[in-house]
């Protein structure tokens, strides 16, 4: 799955590059590919925010941030949240991967290989720490809904897998 068209208008992305996910810091919301739009119009600003899913708890104080955000730079905000298309997991950048794994979560695998990885049928998730394969499923539910936890055999360490969601 490929992200539709998203417009960022070049003064507001390294505004909107400092607000971080609530729940894993080292990724913005860009990195997050939640931002589907965010227009600059005079002094006013509309941003489009998808959640990383529909009953994310998280979206007030995302929503908030990037208010407060875009009005410290001077400007109006309007944060305008957008269920349709669903985000995915497709959507988290190169950057945003990478800053996963260094943070110590596993990033999301494609869709048919998180769903063997889940189902126990391959040792697919790869550990953040050793970068060892050998590792195993112990919940389907991790610290958020959104990861599942796993245990590497080799070094021994659990470690969040963010689910594949497309």
């Amino acid at each position: 799955m490929q992200q539709e068209s998203v417009y960022i208008d070049p003064i507001l992305e390294p505004i909107l590059r400092q607000v971080p996910d609530p729940e894993i810091p080292v990724l913005s919301i860009l990195d997050l590919g939640m931002v589907r739009e965010a227009r600059l119009k005079d002094k006013a600003v509309a941003v489009k925010l998808t959640p990383t899913y529909s009953g994310c708890p998280a979206m007030d104080v995302i929503g908030d941030d990037i208010k407060k955000a875009i009005e410290d730079a001077g400007y109006v905000c309007d944060v305008e949240l957008v269920l349709s298309p669903a985000w995915s997991t497709d959507w988290i950048t190169p950057e945003g991967r990478k800053a996963l794994e260094e943070y110590g979560i596993a990033a999301p695998l494609d869709a048919s290989a998180d769903k063997r990885a889940l189902l126990g049928e391959e040792k697919l998730v790869k550990c953040p720490q050793c970068q060892s394969k050998n590792t195993h499923l112990v919940s389907q539910f991790g610290s958020t809904a959104c990861k599942a936890l796993f245990k590497c055999d080799d070094c021994r360490e659990p470690f969040d897998y963010f689910k594949c969601l497309i």
